[in-house]
Order: C-alpha cells, then sequence, then structure tokens
C-alpha cells in the first residue's frame, strides 16, 4: 500500500495510426492571406520530424523537472510499402529510433495473425500494452508463444484485469494500461485461442485494482476509437488521461489551415481527459498533466501540432501581383501559427530511413513486372458495362498460389472492396500492386466447404452489399470468384437468390455444385471470419489454415508466372 502520495508533473508526447508513413507526405493547406486565397502545399509529418520535435519537448520538459513520457497508441502496422516489403521488421527499427517509451496494440497489427505481433515483441526495446488480450488459453504448441512475454502487458485472467505498468515520477508511482477494441476477432485475425474481452469491464477491474496499492495517479493508452474513450470517461472513474487511436481524430482548431474541426484537444469528460493525434504521423500531441497528491489533475494543457518543412509549393499563376510578398506572408504566418511547428529532419533516423530502408522501397517503385495491353477497370457492384476486370484476377491468383504451395484449391472468392483502383495500360511495378492496387496486408487462407454454404456466401455477400433484405456494410463485400460462376436473383426469397451455381473442375468442364460435397476454397482471412455477409465461409470443416502470402504476394506471383490476353510479362 503506497502512504503519503505526493504531487507529480508529466509531459506526454502521443502518436497514433502511424502506418508505416515513416517518410513526409504532401499536403494541401488553404490560407487566405489579406484577402488572398492561397492552396500551398507543405512537406507534412514523417517519423524524421517526429524524431527532431520530441527531442525538443524533453529537453525542455527535463528543465522544468517534469517527468517525459513518449506513447504510440496503436496502429503502427499496414498502410505502406515499407510495411509491404518489410512487415513489421522497419516498424520495430523506427519505433526504437524514435525512442517509444510504451505502445497499445492495435487492430492492423492482427492482420496476419498473432505470429507477426511475436516477432515484433522480439525486435521492440519498449513494452507492449494489451490489457483485455487474454493469453491464459493459449496453445502452448504454437512456435510463436505470446503468454507469458516480459514485455507483453495483456489480460490477467484470474484477476479479471489488464496488467499494468508502474512508473516512477519523482518516486510517485503513476500506474499506465492499455485496451484495445474488444470485437478484435470482427476487424482482424487475432489468433482463435487468444481473445479480446470486454474492455469496459477490464477497465473498471484495473482501476479498482490500482487503487488498491495505493495508486491513484492512472493513465490509459487507448485502441478504442474516439467514441470508445468518450464512453469509458463516463462510465469509468479514476483514470486522468486516456491516449487514444483507432479513429484517426486530430484534435485541435486547424480551420485556418483548410482541415475541419472535429474536436477540441483534451476533451474532458467528468475527470478525465482525452487526447488522439491524427493519423499517418502527419501531427505530434503533448500534453502537461499536473497531478495533485489526491490524484485529481491540477493543472492541463497541450496541444496537436502540424509538423511541416520550411518551404511552401504555391501556384502562383493564381496571383495577380505582389507574388512573392504573398508567398513570404504565408510563410511567415504558418511559422507562427500556434498549432503548426516548422522542423527540421532528425539527422540520426533519416540515416537509418535512408541507409536501411527507403532505397529498397525505391527500387520497387521502379522495377517494372508487366505491361498491360489495355484499361482494366475494378467496380465494386457490376453495373450495365460490367463487372470488375480486375478482381476476378486477384481471385485466380490465390488458387495459383495455394496450388503452387501444395495446396489442392477448388475455387476462390474475393471481395471486392479488397482491390482499391482500376489499372491503366502501360507499366506496372511491384510498387503499384503492393502500394495502391492491393494495399493490406492481409492473409490468404485456405478452407474445405460443402457446396450449400458456398451458395449461402455468395448470396450474402451480395444482399450485403446491395443491401437486399439486410442491413448492409457496404458494397466492398460483393463476391467475386474464380472457377464458380452462378446468377444471383434478387427478388427470390433470402436463401433461394444464388442459383445455377457450378464449379470448373479440374478435368476442365463445369459441373454443378452438390450442396453436401465438400469444396477446396482460398479466400481472405478477413473474408473467412464470415464478416460483411460472408456468415457462411465459417461453417467451413475444420478451422481452416491461414498462410503467410498476401493478397498482393499473390497477385505478384501470377503476374509473373501466369501471363494472359491482358497482362503480359516484360
Amino acid at each position: 500500500m503506497i502512504k503519503n502520495n505526493k504531487p507529480v508533473k508529466i509531459t506526454l508526447a502521443h502518436i497514433n495510426d502511424t502506418h508505416s508513413y515513416f517518410e513526409p507526405q504532401p499536403l494541401q493547406l488553404q490560407l487566405n492571406i489579406d484577402g488572398i486565397n492561397l492552396s500551398p502545399y507543405v512537406s507534412n509529418g514523417g517519423f524524421s520530424r517526429i524524431a527532431t520535435r520530441v527531442k525538443q519537448l524533453k529537453s525542455i520538459a527535463i528543465q522544468n523537472n517534469r517527468e517525459f513520457i513518449f506513447v504510440h497508441a496503436g496502429d503502427c502496422f499496414q498502410g505502406t510499402l515499407f510495411f509491404s516489403l518489410f512487415k513489421g521488421k522497419a516498424n520495430s527499427d523506427m519505433l526504437n529510433a524514435l525512442g517509444i517509451d510504451l505502445m497499445t496494440i492495435g487492430n492492423h497489427e492482427l492482420d496476419m495473425g498473432n505470429e507477426p505481433v511475436a516477432t515484433f515483441l522480439d525486435r521492440i526495446k519498449f513494452p507492449l500494452l494489451a490489457g483485455n488480450w487474454d493469453l491464459s488459453k493459449e496453445l502452448n504448441t504454437k512456435s510463436h508463444q505470446l503468454n507469458g512475454r516480459s514485455n507483453l502487458f495483456s489480460y490477467q485472467s484470474h484477476e479479471q484485469t489488464a496488467r499494468w505498468m508502474t512508473r516512477i515520477v519523482d518516486n510517485e508511482p503513476v500506474a499506465i494500461f492499455g485496451l484495445s477494441i474488444d470485437k478484435m476477432a470482427d476487424i482482424a485475425n487475432v489468433d482463435i485461442d487468444t481473445p479480446f474481452v470486454d474492455a469496459f469491464n477490464t477497465a473498471i477491474n484495473t482501476v479498482k485494482s490500482i487503487q488498491k496499492t495505493g495508486i491513484n495517479k492512472i493513465i490509459l493508452i487507448s485502441h478504442l476509437g474516439f467514441e470508445g474513450d468518450r464512453e469509458l470517461a463516463n462510465k469509468v472513474d479514476g483514470i486522468s488521461l486516456i491516449v487514444g487511436g483507432h479513429t484517426h481524430v486530430l484534435q485541435g482548431d486547424f480551420t485556418d489551415l483548410g482541415i475541419k474541426k472535429e474536436s477540441e484537444y483534451g476533451l474532458r469528460i467528468n475527470d478525465t481527459y482525452i487526447v488522439q493525434a491524427g493519423c499517418h504521423s502527419q501531427a505530434l500531441g503533448h500534453c502537461e498533466i499536473d497531478f495533485n497528491a489526491d490524484g485529481s489533475v491540477s493543472t492541463f494543457n497541450g496541444k496537436n501540432e502540424l509538423l511541416i518543412g520550411r518551404r511552401l509549393c504555391v501556384d502562383k499563376t493564381l496571383l495577380t501581383t505582389h507574388d512573392d510578398q504573398y508567398y513570404e506572408k504565408a510563410r511567415l504566418y504558418l511559422a507562427q501559427h500556434d498549432n503548426v511547428i516548422v522542423c527540421k529532419k532528425d539527422p540520426q533516423l533519416q540515416s537509418l530511413l535512408l541507409d536501411k530502408y527507403i532505397p529498397k522501397v525505391r527500387q520497387l517503385q521502379k522495377t517494372v513486372i508487366a505491361t498491360i495491353t489495355e484499361d482494366m477497370r475494378h467496380i465494386r457492384i457490376p453495373d450495365l458495362k460490367g463487372g470488375s476486370e480486375i478482381a476476378p484476377l486477384v481471385a485466380e491468383s490465390f488458387v495459383h498460389m495455394m496450388n503452387h504451395n501444395g495446396h489442392q484449391i477448388d475455387f476462390a472468392i474475393h471481395n471486392a472492396g479488397g482491390v482499391r483502383t482500376s489499372l491503366n495500360s502501360g507499366n506496372i511495378t511491384v510498387a503499384d500492386i503492393a502500394g495502391k492496387l492491393l494495399p493490406f496486408v492481409v492473409p490468404i487462407g485456405v478452407y474445405r466447404l460443402k457446396g450449400k454454404y458456398i451458395a449461402q456466401a455468395l448470396e450474402g455477400a451480395i444482399n450485403n452489399a446491395t443491401n437486399n433484405g439486410v442491413i448492409g456494410s457496404g458494397s466492398g463485400s460483393y463476391p467475386y470468384t474464380h472457377n464458380l460462376k452462378f446468377n444471383y436473383h434478387g427478388d427470390h426469397p433470402i436463401g433461394k437468390r444464388i442459383v445455377e451455381l457450378s464449379i470448373y473442375t479440374k478435368d476442365n468442364r463445369w459441373q454443378s455444385i452438390d450442396d453436401e460435397t465438400v469444396y477446396y476454397g482460398s479466400s481472405s482471412a478477413y473474408t473467412m471470419k464470415g464478416k460483411e455477409g460472408y456468415d457462411a465461409i465459417t461453417m467451413m470443416e475444420d478451422e481452416g489454415v491461414i498462410t503467410q502470402h498476401s493478397m498482393a504476394d499473390c497477385f505478384i506471383y501470377f503476374i509473373k508466372n501466369i501471363p494472359n490476353n491482358l497482362i503480359l510479362k516484360v
């Protein structure tokens, strides 16, 4: 039991949902300078600028006798070619170099299942918080065991609490724990033996358990989303600060830069402050939070800052007179803006990026793997011109890759939303596929499914995509297939809308699918979980197999090895 609690002062810096955006991105601003509307582009964000600003803030905190903590509120995986190419290795290297003190796990860390998280934990130099991730029944036969790792702060099933960290600040303990979306199985690919449990009950139990030890200063690093954080602050007393992620909310007033205001920074609900810092490494949030001896917050000050370079790119053809004058005024306006920091790139972190990772990414962007002889159209739901020309080929690529790896696949189904763009005729590179066409690094799996459930899955996906008799979740669920053909009659009763369902057999003929025959299929792990109308796929025999091949891996292999009339090898 802690006795004689005392006040503490903390400066906390935070980022979230960085999604492998290590390099700066162009950002167009909307400014009004002396009545003239300008739309300059600036170089925004990136890890090297974050590193520079964090070092500045840490130095200021030390000078003012304040504790400094730097946290990441989840979702560092996915997003760019740095993840498509290096999976989690670049993320661990860059976060280590950035000097992160701790991080909460996000849903995209689990897009490829548990194994990449285990590899990530082997590499990072900071703890990963996952306070409602129950690992107590994890199979001990796994090669990537997570339970019992010292740097993973997971759920304590016997106590029904999160395992928390204790940070000693001027001899006074501060408790920090993490929570993530409890519906993780619905949006990610967490292993079935390691579920996420209810976040709110975990929060209530954890706060009570912390307080029983005498600690009265509590911080939550959350990947519940902004609404989830607000709801938790309403329901759970005793948490002074929630540092959030998942919903990409850039708190603060940036309206005079052309960015819509979503929330004030440090939204207060009851006695809890909530902060979130946008996404894609565009901004750094930081706050000074002072605690009274009794654990209440005496002072809270903070803001999000857009981190930009010193140069502005302005279309001067839109200006009539005094071009340089307006340009200089715009530059000065940004330099003096309360929520903008013009800062240089940190040389050490930039060197790591330049020496280790950027050359390989640039090579991908230059390496032509095929030439497309005509434009290839992608549309989610077929129209009068037909359906997607790309999604069926992506499904076909699953079959070829899985068969190449020893699986005997009869058919494949792929949801339209997994393909993100059309393709123009001409050369295409690996970067075009992995960075634009199929940017989500989601694994492909195989499964055994009776014919009647294939029909149900197809109908459920189309019903969902078209809101036909169900409340759908979007057109992205529309199914495209390989080795299957069928007709959908939307005016038939639910359950009887798929007719004339056939499969192309290995002896090169079409054959009607039999309801009770088991067929071998391939889809993304996302679809295999039965999301967005694909519930019937979960009726698979056994549990299926999730491979380590992504959608892009399969399609790149297909392009290189299975040329057809639209895609030609170079």
